[in-house]
């Protein structure tokens, strides 16, 4: 998880740009002037001390971006302008941990008097922990595909990736062996998006769910999420049963041994080593 010590800001008040969105065909014929509020957070701290541009966003350069982007693409909604734009700022900026974007649309067809309507939306970048396996075929080409079809989405950053260890099988035992690795990831996919790309991706590796904890091509899973605590019908972060794994903690704790979770509050290290003999499936 991004250790933010400080909150600083980078704000963009009443940026004027003429572009082509709405729902009407006349507003995207014509065009209507749109005003962009943006609060860019990002460490300020080394600039300040070297005043060196380089440390800090050029806010120029980010007014040309949205200026440019808000002119060279047409939507109906504000909610798919501001949904978009922010994205597009955040992949463009490294140094932009997360935004806040206001679009405000003084023109709106309103037949009533009235100032002014907008659309804000805060958006930031994510970290997440996965964890790869599989246990068919050519494992380690499964894996790596994993990987570079995760370093090939675009709102995706692959950071950390550890070494691939084998295993026994967990739960179903008469299967072959497993490799097993985990990755450090940055992500402005939701979690729900984010499972949704780890199942295609599985699904592209020739995955077939035929049997509850059965042989796999491929297995992706999100371990943590920030540290956020999360349960619907399709997925539960923190995963629910990754401190009774092995094959999981040991290659995650070569990446974060010190990550704490939120709701057992024990390190990462730390639940490895508390695992019983009888839980434990790495192959030495």
């Amino acid at each position: 998880m991004r250790n933010e010590l400080r909150a600083d800001e980078i704000r963009i008040d009443m940026l004027e740009v003429f572009a082509h969105h709405g729902v009407l065909e006349e507003e995207r014929q014509k065009g209507q002037v749109f005003y962009v509020n943006a609060v860019l957070y990002t460490d300020i701290h080394t600039a300040g001390r070297e005043d060196n541009l380089f440390y800090s966003v050029d806010y120029s350069e980010v007014c040309q971006f949205i200026t440019e982007w808000m002119q060279k693409n047409t939507f109906q909604l504000l909610e798919t302008v501001a949904e978009k734009l922010s994205k597009a700022v955040l992949i463009k900026y490294d140094k932009i941990v997360a935004l806040d974007l206001e679009i405000r649309k003084p023109q709106a067809p309103i037949p009533l008097p009235f100032g002014c309507v907008s659309i804000k939306v805060h958006r930031s970048w994510h970290t997440a922990y996965l964890s790869v396996g599989s246990n068919m075929g050519e494992r380690v080409d499964y894996i790596s595909g994993a990987i570079r079809a995760l370093t090939a989405h675009p709102l995706i950053k692959v950071k950390k990736v550890s070494d691939l260890i084998p295993s026994r099988p967990y739960g179903v035992k008469d299967q072959d062996d497993f490799l097993n690795g985990a990755l450090e990831i940055d992500t402005l996919l939701e979690p729900e998006e984010l499972l949704e790309a780890l199942h295609d991706m599985e699904d592209a590796a020739g995955r077939v769910r035929l049997r509850h904890w059965g042989p796999r091509t491929l297995d992706l899973d999100i371990l943590f999420y920030d540290k956020l605590i999360y349960e619907t019908d399709n997925i539960t972060i923190p995963h629910p049963d990754l401190h009774h794994r092995d094959f999981v903690l040991e290659p995650l704790s070569t990446l974060a041994p010190n990550y704490r979770h939120p709701i057992l509050g024990r390190t990462v290290i730390q639940l490895l080593h508390d695992l019983s003999e009888e839980e434990r499936t790495v192959i030495k």
